[in-house]
């Protein structure tokens, strides 16, 4: 642990700083290149350590940002995650780091060649609101692991969380390693316009198009964690009541503020009314008496509750039906917004051409699966795709004819969680991916090295090209 942190301080909010910072940690990283394990795994268990020790004060922050977000999900959500890929880390971060041989062209052997992973350098990552822990301490990890030294740019919309992660980072890492940058829209601006060796955003797909073209002035490479309207399709075959539990229950989590939620439903037509009432059985037995209930989240904050208003009363006034899935009464005071369905929806409203990010889920009919298949295949690609179905030629039909970020079959959610997956988006819906190694290969660069044999027959393609010259390249054009 770092004990002089008044660089890192200075950081938080004046955008002034950001460049002083970022030298000061590119300078250090200099230094030290090439950080030797130890030093790698020292950083991730100092991590480790952190969230243990201060697990409680950490989602009490959240719950009070959010207003209600209940510590179950921040653990099981948040924190768990989090944890897990610092140990999964810990485990294989070695192994990553070791250079991996490849075969040279058998016309230049016993020349052999490989490639040696090398830190990026000083990464920016800029967290998002929704899942402020995870979002930061993910890639955090990653970029760790990797060896790099790294700032993270906290959300204005999760003022008590930022300010004690950044204290809490102060206080377990050295200034020169990690900083936490807080502040508003204006140190946002900054921060994306820093110089990072590796720059990524996780947020909205209008503001990664402003990340991105400010990264670009810098050459600076960019991840981009977006969004979009990801789809649950319920098959023919589907398991029906088992696909409405696992849809609600990533639809609800966080209250629908999760950017791989379900955002629209296909299913059968003739399921529609089946959808609604085992929905409704589902809700009352994850969430009973919800006006009274301390498990399910409020909406961040007054400004995205007035949004999910908006996109309820447009589809209302547009000849929606709405099906509220508790009787809670709306209340903007607490941002408690009671889920809600919606059926005879189409491509005029709002809800069905913006990422809804909250907990109101839109039905739409189809009366075949190829209908579904191509609904999705035309509309830009998403950040997760949800299938439900039995038949293993309809999933796999469905799999190869759709484009998505990642993808989970029975099951919402939870291809996020796995380490030996990357997680990311394709198109509209970001751009590179993070999580375990695929993490690590983001945040390092792949060096490729040539290594000469003593004896080899490189001096047979010297000029002058003679004779000999002309036979030897027209037995490798041969070969070609």
């Amino acid at each position: 642990m770092g004990n002089t942190h008044v660089a890192a301080e200075n950081a938080l909010t004046d955008p002034l700083a950001l460049n002083e910072t970022l030298q000061r940690m590119r300078h250090a990283q200099s230094g030290n290149p090439l950080p030797a394990w130890p030093v790698r795994a020292g950083r991730l268990r100092a991590l480790r350590t952190l969230l243990h020790d201060h697990r409680a004060a950490l989602a009490a922050a959240i719950d009070a940002d959010f207003g209600c977000r209940p510590a179950q999900e921040t653990d099981l959500l948040e924190l768990f995650p989090s944890l897990s890929a610092i140990s999964h880390a810990l485990r294989h971060g070695r192994r990553w780091m070791t250079p991996r041989r490849r075969l040279a062209g058998v016309l230049f052997l016993p020349a052999r060649i490989e490639l040696r992973p090398q830190p990026r350098g000083v990464v920016g990552i800029i967290v998002p609101w929704n899942y402020p822990l995870y979002l930061a301490v993910g890639p955090l990890v990653d970029a760790l692991a990797a060896g790099n030294r790294v700032m993270l740019k906290m959300s204005e919309f999760t003022p008590r969380f930022s300010a004690l992660f950044a204290a809490l980072v102060a206080r377990y890492f050295h200034a020169d390693d990690v900083v936490v940058v807080t502040g508003a829209a204006d140190v946002a601006q900054a921060f994306s316009a820093l110089p990072f060796d590796h720059l990524l955003f996780t947020g909205s797909t209008a503001v990664g198009h402003q990340v991105m073209h400010t990264a670009a002035a810098n050459l600076t490479p960019v991840t981009l964690e977006l969004g979009g309207k990801s789809p649950a399709i319920i098959g023919p075959g589907a398991r029906f009541e088992h696909a409405v539990e696992r849809i609600v229950f990533g639809k609800l989590v966080n209250a629908g503020q999760t950017c791989i939620a379900p955002d629209y439903v296909l299913l059968p037509r003739e399921r529609m009314d089946d959808f609604v009432a085992e929905a409704r059985r589902v809700m009352a037995r994850m969430y009973p008496q919800l006006a009274q209930n301390g498990q399910y989240a409020s909406i961040a904050s007054d400004r995205q509750y007035q949004r999910l208003i908006a996109l309820l009363d447009d589809a209302r006034g547009r000849g929606a039906h709405v099906h509220p899935l508790g009787d809670a009464a709306a209340d903007a005071t607490r941002r408690l917004l009671t889920p809600q369905l919606l059926s005879h929806v189409d491509d005029s409203m709002t809800v069905m051409r913006e990422e809804i990010f909250g907990p109101l889920l839109p039905l739409l009919p189809y009366d075949t699966i190829d209908e579904a298949i191509a609904r999705v295949a035309a509309r830009p690609h998403p950040l997760a795709l949800y299938l439900f179905e039995s038949d293993k030629a309809l999933i796999e039909r469905v799999l190869s004819r759709t484009t998505a970020g990642g993808v989970s079959v029975n099951d919402t959610l939870y291809h996020i969680a796995q380490h030996g997956l990357p997680f990311g988006g394709v198109g509209a819906s970001g751009m590179g991916g993070y999580h375990g190694e695929a993490g690590f290969r983001t945040f390092s660069h792949l060096k490729p090295v040539f290594h000469q044999a003593r004896f080899n027959g490189t001096s047979l393609f010297n000029p002058p090209y003679g004779e000999r010259f002309r036979r030897l390249l027209d037995l490798l054009l041969r070969r070609g």
